[in-house]
């Protein structure tokens, strides 16, 4: 199940709702551009689990963390 959220993008459902848990991580989203976001929501979908997303989300709040996922290979 998807829904429309952050800049009217197709999320997956649970990368969503643990975006809106972690302000911090929802706020770095917004901020990339459509390829670098779908970049990201690609890799969303090979999350299995509720733990495993929310510790995905959790390294885009992390500056460190959040630069391995802030790229799009196509772009490279």
């Amino acid at each position: 199940m998807e829904n429309k959220n952050v800049n009217n993008m197709d999320l997956p459902l649970g990368f969503g709702m643990a975006l809106s848990q972690n302000v911090t991580a929802m706020e770095n989203f917004a901020t990339l551009n459509p390829e670098q976001k779908q970049s990201i929501i690609n890799n969303t979908r090979q999350i299995k689990s509720k733990n495993e997303m929310q510790n995905f989300v959790s390294n885009l709040s992390t500056p460190a963390d959040f630069d391995i996922y802030n790229y799009d290979d196509s772009l490279k």
